[in-house]
């Protein structure tokens, strides 16, 4: 039990204890269609068999959810921790992202049997354990009263897996190998499990993150094939498979208050936003309790911190048990400026600016000028630009980008010292007008906080994938090579750039191993390369730009934290 859990809270934000003894338990069987079954474990104060219930399900072992589920049981409630089809001994098989459609019916048929099922639930999680909340959906719960929901997106295609259209291979397969190695159907993981499995992606990872073609890059790290990621890599459009991934139009059934917690740092933040706009829409969306807080974690990281224990349990003690008031609005961190600032709804009032691309590495209001020379690039997918930073899942944050600085495939842009302070809150996008040796080219543009001392601090960045006729860009007749306006949408944001720094922009053709290689051919199933020179047009007909939503207000509320 972590240390933070003190009889009276007061070290995370936690209420006072309300039950010392907590009983356990393990692997009861949930009975499925089909005839497998999903294992269950219980956790409920040794004095009341009926509290009020929260429901977590999780392809991570139950244990592994244990030391959560006896802090929420010590205030007071039950916990049941589910895991999913094809993990911790539950029957069936494990796909990753793609959950079963009948796990949600099954588990609330065998509850109503349940003689302690009280008659009234919230659910509660973090990543997976979020996004199992989307799925939830899937049907009305009279009982389900609250959703907590923490770094979880309702779909997997457009909001992280292929984010502009590039597979997001650094995170997702390594997360492939440690929850197959660790998550098996051989019964729960124990915590020395969970590490060891741990260990072939420390030792191996480079050579799988280089390996082609990619989709048998699981076997370099984990030894044998992993079927799921093998779909991933291998449907590479839209739609078809990743239908049944997408649980946004579940949002109608959520249930009338939901809390939605997102990082700046972390892969999941565009879908916890547009899961949040999922939620404020539709019959429902008016009536509905809808809390988004977003502050300055990385991924999971905000579950350990008084402002979102504070809210959650806030949350659990209105729609379980009628007590005080569960927060609703935006509360949002101000990078830069250190604080908190509350807002009726997402996005806050803003004004989009742009902020142009011009000829030595310029960076200015003004529109760019006639005649202008462009920023040439050259792009080798045998020696791509690095990752540095930003929302991933491992290793992320708001790190300093100058190693990128003297790349040749990394073109860096700079406005002047600020006189006073701009703050910017809300979504970032930016329009690179790109002109290709080859028609499948990769652009990434990343806003960084440049600092008086010379760090290029991440800020947010956004990727997208060049291709004849592609979905995100328009591929114009030039002449000579392929002429791009490539739309970037970067990862929202609060921040602000304070006096006497410099707002940065830096340009490259991939962020590896976060993003696959381009490899320039078109074909990414396969293994060979080709060297690109990319050039950034900055020119009168051609006005590159990142568009910035400047902050219309200050906010309102509680300046000093999140409150509730």
């Amino acid at each position: 039990m972590p240390v933070f859990d003190r009889d009276d809270g007061w070290q995370a934000g936690l209420p006072p204890v309300r039950c010392k003894r907590i009983r356990v338990e393990r692997a009861l069987a949930v009975p499925l269609p089909d005839g497998g079954r999903l294992l269950a474990d219980r956790h409920h104060p040794a004095d009341d068999e009926c509290a009020p219930l929260v429901l977590m399900r999780t392809p991570y072992g139950r244990r592994g959810s244990g030391w959560l589920a006896r802090i929420i049981a010590r205030r007071g409630y039950q916990v049941l921790v589910v895991s999913v089809a094809g993990t911790a001994g539950s029957s069936g098989r494990f796909r990753g992202w793609l959950l079963d459609a009948a796990e949600p019916g099954a588990i609330m048929d065998w509850l109503r049997t349940r003689p302690w099922f009280p008659g009234v639930m919230a659910t509660w999680g973090a990543s997976f354990l979020g996004y199992t909340q989307w799925q939830m959906g899937i049907e009305p719960i009279a009982e389900w009263r609250a959703a907590l929901i923490q770094d979880a997106p309702p779909e997997v295609y457009d909001t992280f897996l292929y984010r502009g259209g590039a597979f997001a291979l650094g995170d997702w397969l390594r997360w492939a190998q440690q929850v197959r190695a660790s998550c098996g159907t051989r019964g729960d993981p124990s915590l020395l499990r969970g590490a060891a499995a741990m260990l072939p992606a420390l030792l191996h990872r480079r050579r799988a993150y280089d390996h082609l073609p990619v989709a048998e890059a699981d076997r370099v790290l984990a030894g044998r094939p992993i079927g799921f990621f093998r779909e991933w890599a291998r449907h590479r459009r839209p739609g078809g498979l990743w239908q049944a991934m997408d649980h946004t139009a579940n949002a109608e059934h959520l249930p009338p208050t939901v809390h939605l917690a997102g990082a700046w740092q972390d892969p999941f933040l565009p879908g916890v936003v547009s899961g949040y706009a999922a939620l404020r829409s539709g019959e429902h969306g008016a009536q509905r309790r809808v809390r988004l807080l977003v502050g300055p974690w990385t991924h999971g990281w905000g579950l350990f911190t008084r402002e979102y224990l504070s809210e959650a349990f806030a949350v659990l003690g209105h729609a379980l048990r009628g007590e005080g008031e569960a927060p609703r609005g935006v509360g949002l961190w101000v990078g830069g400026a250190q604080r908190w600032r509350e807002h009726d709804a997402w996005p806050p009032p803003h004004r989009s600016e742009p902020l142009h691309l011009h000829p030595g590495g310029a960076l200015d209001r003004r529109r760019p000028g006639a005649g202008g020379a462009p920023t040439r690039l050259r792009y080798d997918p045998a020696d791509p630009a690095p990752s540095v930073g930003g929302p991933v899942l491992f290793g992320g944050g708001a790190k300093d980008s100058r190693a990128l600085l003297e790349r040749p495939d990394a073109a860096a842009f700079a406005g002047p010292e600020l006189a006073e302070g701009v703050e910017v809150a809300g979504p970032v996008r930016a329009e690179v007008w790109v002109r290709s040796a080859l028609a499948h080219a990769d652009v990434f543009v990343r806003v960084c906080d440049v600092e008086p001392q010379g760090a290029w601090r991440h800020v947010c960045d956004g990727i997208v994938r060049l291709e004849p006729g592609g979905p995100a860009a328009e591929d114009l007749p030039s002449g000579d090579g392929h002429l791009y306006r490539a739309r970037v949408r970067l990862w929202p944001t609060a921040h602000r750039f304070a006096a006497g720094h410099r707002i940065g922009v830096l340009v490259t053709g991939g962020a590896h191993p976060r993003y696959e290689r381009n490899l320039g051919t078109g074909d990414q199933s396969g293994t060979a390369m080709r060297a690109n020179d990319v050039e950034i047009l900055h020119d009168e007909r051609h006005p590159s730009a990142v568009i910035l939503p400047h902050s219309a207000v200050a906010g309102t509320g509680a300046e000093g934290g999140a409150g509730v």
